[in-house]
């Protein structure tokens, strides 16, 4: 349902990304690349082949061509609210950061953005991640440069298009931190996710505090104004989003999750219409499934034909 709902507007397009850069994963300018994660009761599946995949485009089956798992280098922005509410919640993070970016590979880049009803770059991409870790430090300190109030969708976007503009062909990743307690004012869940399945960039989300999921809208709700979910955003792009009761407690973690996914690639189909939107389905085949009864698969709902 939610990705019929994505090929009805879709947004602005993105840079045209490069060719891959890097020795371990190669894909053509028209490949489908798609992150999956797989975990069975919570713990990362690792270990599984290109034989242990199915993909769908638009519920035709397509031949794997390109495939790996933590080796392919990492873009990973790190999205902060910094809110009132949320400064306790940062301070607490940034003292686990050492221990939490130490999952990541050398040559992986990470960069830090705050957001309040405005989005600020606190740092640049580096893959220098004992400057990140301090740089995490002083991130509640871009108050006056962010506004005071928590416009979450908003900030997507902007991640979503700072990312986008990265031509190294690395795969891509967000990690939003936030309590989830905002109203979006004329960017709706589905814009926000048109622009990071363009981006191609899972929204994963540690969701802390009062952090509640709002309900469906009410007969006679303003469109413009409306609650942040972030549990959505990551659904759709594959991502994912818990909820912690302090953000310090699961970052270490979830750094070790978003860079233990699999990439995988597939030739986009012949006849695809530019700017069209096309579904992607990733399921585990049947013996990779009997030996993993309840995996579960994170994965992008689909993408736009570029």
């Amino acid at each position: 349902m939610l990705a019929a709902a994505f090929g009805q507007q879709a947004p602005p397009a993105e840079p045209v990304a490069a060719g891959a850069q890097t020795p371990v994963f190669t894909t053509g300018v028209s490949d489908v690349r798609v992150v999956v994660q797989v975990s069975e009761d919570g713990q990362i599946v690792k270990g599984l082949t290109k034989g242990d995949f199915i993909v769908a485009d638009n519920g035709q089956p397509q031949p794997i061509v390109s495939f790996e798992q933590e080796k392919q280098p990492l873009d990973l922005l790190l999205l902060l609210d910094i809110s009132g509410s949320m400064r306790e919640h940062i301070e607490e993070m940034a003292a686990t950061a050492r221990q939490a970016l130490a999952y990541l590979a050398p040559g992986d880049r990470v960069a830090i953005m705050t957001f309040g009803v405005r989005t600020n770059v606190h740092s640049d991409w580096s893959d220098n991640h004992a400057e990140i870790a301090r740089q995490l430090r002083t991130a509640v300190d871009d108050q006056d440069k962010v506004g005071y109030g928590t416009a979450i969708n908003n900030a997507v976007v902007e991640a979503a298009k700072y990312i986008s503009a990265e031509q190294d062909g690395n795969r891509r990743s967000i990690l939003m931190v936030t309590d989830n307690l905002g109203i979006n004012y004329r960017i709706n869940d589905r814009m926000a996710i048109g622009y990071l399945l363009k981006a191609n960039a899972p929204l994963n989300a540690i969701v802390v505090g009062r952090a509640i999921r709002p309900g469906p809208p009410r007969p006679g709700d303003n469109p413009d104004y409306t609650p942040a979910d972030v549990f959505v955003l990551a659904q759709a792009t594959g991502g994912e989003a818990v909820k912690e009761n302090k953000a310090a407690s699961f970052f270490p973690q979830m750094i070790e999750r978003i860079r233990d996914r699999y990439t995988l690639a597939y030739h986009a189909p012949e006849g695809a219409k530019p700017g069209e939107f096309r579904q992607i389905s990733v399921a585990l085949a049947p013996a990779a499934r009997q030996a993993h009864p309840r995996a579960v698969i994170l994965a992008r709902s689909g993408y736009y034909v570029k």
